[in-house]
């Protein structure tokens, strides 16, 4: 396997690093079930994306592998998602049937969020035609290595259960599990660094 190259996005990386994350998501379970219409979800799913890790850009902790193949949109201590454009855009796009079931899972994924400053990956995604390469575990790597560098936790919501032993092997433990209604779990974790 060759080695991955990771660097931070710049400004003429973010639409590759929303089209790669909106790709990757394509078959996630919670994403799918916000946005079941195909055609919805190619429409909204970019925004989605902008408004859960887009603060990042500005801080320079957008990480993408070489020829933007997979991404990862980490928010350091102190900076938080758009959250009023995510319900904005759950309110106005995601099936009305689900619409309370969605702010429920934002409740309560809001009271796993640890109140020690930590850092936040709201998004890693890979493009399904290079899974399985080490792209999402070098993007890891190469965050955690930082949180270790300031002793600072690292904190995700795995929203697809195919992913939490990848997230467990780089040392997030399960927190709980947040459900509402009919919605699939999402995994909590966190890590304290090394």
């Amino acid at each position: 396997m060759s080695t991955v190259e990771v660097r931070s996005a710049n400004v003429q990386d973010q639409q590759a690093v929303i089209d790669v994350i909106t790709l990757a998501f394509g078959t996630d379970p919670m994403a799918r079930w916000a946005y079941p219409n195909p055609a919805t979800y190619l429409a909204i799913m970019p925004e989605t994306v902008r408004a859960f890790g887009g603060n990042g850009f500005a801080h320079g902790t957008v990480h993408l592998v070489d020829g933007g193949a997979a991404a990862a949109m980490w928010l350091p201590p102190g900076v938080d998602p758009d959250s009023e454009r995510l319900a904005a855009l759950s309110e106005q796009h995601a099936p009305p049937e689900r619409l309370a079931d969605m702010m429920q899972v934002f409740e309560q994924m809001g009271g796993y969020h640890p109140s020690e400053p930590c850092w936040y990956l709201p998004l890693i995604g890979v493009d399904p035609a290079c899974q399985g390469l080490g792209h999402g575990s070098a993007l890891l790597r190469y965050a955690l290595e930082q949180c270790d560098r300031d002793k600072a936790a690292a904190y995700l919501e795995s929203s697809n259960p195919r992913n939490v032993p990848l997230y467990e092997r780089h040392g997030f433990e399960v927190m709980g599990g947040i459900q509402a209604g009919s919605s699939p779990t999402i995994v909590p974790m966190l890590r304290r660094p090394r």
